[in-house]
């Protein structure tokens, strides 16, 4: 048996057929954090090097 899995849970996962499990990307979030930390530098404040890890939940359907 094969399982697929793919990556952003946009609306076609649930399209196809067998519905495609998912990795939901938080879209809304990536970009919140974004423009937080480019507001913070335009107010001249340090923003610590690195990244930010958001939760990205699997999304389990009929593919997987």
């Amino acid at each position: 048996m094969v399982g697929v899995v793919g990556f952003d849970d946009s609306s076609w996962a649930q399209r196809c057929y067998p519905p495609l499990s998912t990795v939901h990307q938080p879209a809304a979030g990536l970009g919140e954090r974004a423009a937080e930390l480019v507001v913070r530098q335009l107010a001249g404040e340090d923003v610590p090097p690195g990244g930010t890890i958001l939760e990205s939940p699997v999304v389990w359907r009929e593919s997987a």
